[in-house]
């Protein structure tokens, strides 16, 4: 019974019984006799409670409603309202979880759009970084090699102090560079790049330790590259913020395909402080994947930043490598392009 009925209803129950009463042997006398006073007051108060009652029963859909209004995030998926009550407010509860489906689809298709020319710029600027700032600091390390074999004695220990803050730069770009542009993630997998972002995250202080499943689903490449940007953000916000000595990056799969990212570290936690640009930027990539990211105090203090990706894939069988035979795409080969590490240096420009 809709809203509407239910109170018309109950109102002309109350005058129906009213009506049937002054119309019936019962009689108000004047002046109002103290029996009769405590009939009406007492039909008056059932009448009043049964309103109440009827009112509160009805409208208490509407106060949830307004409570999950509330505290709706687009960013946490999932949580909508229960459907319940009259027939008006169920309709219109189902109305509002309709247009929320709705916003966090369009959200969606935004973010992917946002982060799809993102990407695409990470790529470009890295590219740049390569072709012109890298290959520049390269060809002035050579010459400065040249240089250093002809200007005298007194001066070589300059040039070589030139020749190593060079090298730095060098060896910056080239950090730089691999951070905008995974190029481990697309030619040796995930796991590799989850080893290297280790690697790049352990120093200063800070020990990052990879603990990556020995058989992982196949996984498309937009999943993979979610992996890594939330394990490479929440590493970034761990080295910078947390004050931790330690961090785990654990990879697991499940039988039945889901996919867990764990980053734990074991620093000051993140309290009762607001989510900031980093968290609100994995918790938008995780929506691109139909994935779950909650960001919680770790057992042993420091924080837990968990990704879980249900469904994504099966494990392979017995003899299959994840990752083994990853095709590089249209033009591109493996190891070219790179930016010359040290090793690629000649040995005269070093110190």
């Amino acid at each position: 019974m809709s809203l509407f009925w239910r109170i018309f209803s109950l109102n002309a129950a109350g005058l129906v019984v009213a009506a049937a009463l002054l119309l019936g042997p019962v009689t108000v006398s004047t002046p109002v006799l103290p029996a009769e006073a405590l009939v009406v007051v007492a039909g008056l108060a059932v009448l009043l409670a049964a309103n109440a009652g009827v009112l509160r029963f009805g409208l208490a859909p509407l106060h949830r409603l307004g409570r999950a209004m509330a505290t709706a995030d687009l960013l946490r998926p999932g949580a909508r309202a229960e459907v319940a009550g009259p027939a008006e407010t169920a309709a219109l509860i189902g109305t509002y979880n309709a247009m929320l489906d709705r916003l966090a689809a369009e959200r969606a298709a935004g973010a992917a759009r946002a982060l799809d020319a993102q990407e695409r710029e990470r790529r470009r600027v890295a590219r740049e970084l390569h072709d012109e700032v890298g290959q520049t600091l390269t060809a002035v390390l050579l010459q400065l090699k040249r240089v250093a074999d002809r200007v005298p004695a007194e001066l070589r220990a300059e040039v070589g102090q030139v020749q190593e803050a060079t090298r730095a730069g060098l060896d910056e770009i080239r950090r730089i560079a691999r951070r905008l542009r995974p190029g481990v993630l697309e030619e040796l997998g995930l796991p590799s790049a989850l080893r290297a972002l280790a690697g790049e995250f352990t120093g200063r202080g800070l020990t990052v330790r990879p603990d990556l499943a020995p058989a992982l689903p196949p996984l498309p490449a937009e999943t993979e590259l979610v992996l890594y940007r939330v394990a490479q953000e929440a590493l970034t916000n761990t080295a910078r913020h947390s004050g931790a000595e330690r961090a785990e990056v654990c990879l697991r799969a499940d039988a039945d395909g889901t996919v867990e990212l764990l980053v734990r570290d074991d620093g000051r936690g993140v309290g009762d402080a607001p989510e900031g640009a980093g968290i609100s930027g994995m918790r938008e990539r995780a929506l691109l994947v139909g994935a779950t990211l909650t960001v919680v105090p770790a057992p042993d203090g420091g924080t837990d930043v968990r990704l879980r990706i249900p469904g994504a894939g099966r494990i392979p069988g017995p003899g299959r490598t994840p990752g083994a035979g990853r095709i590089p795409g249209p033009g591109r080969t493996p190891g070219v392009g790179r930016i010359p590490g040290p090793a690629q240096i000649p040995a005269g420009g070093a110190r």
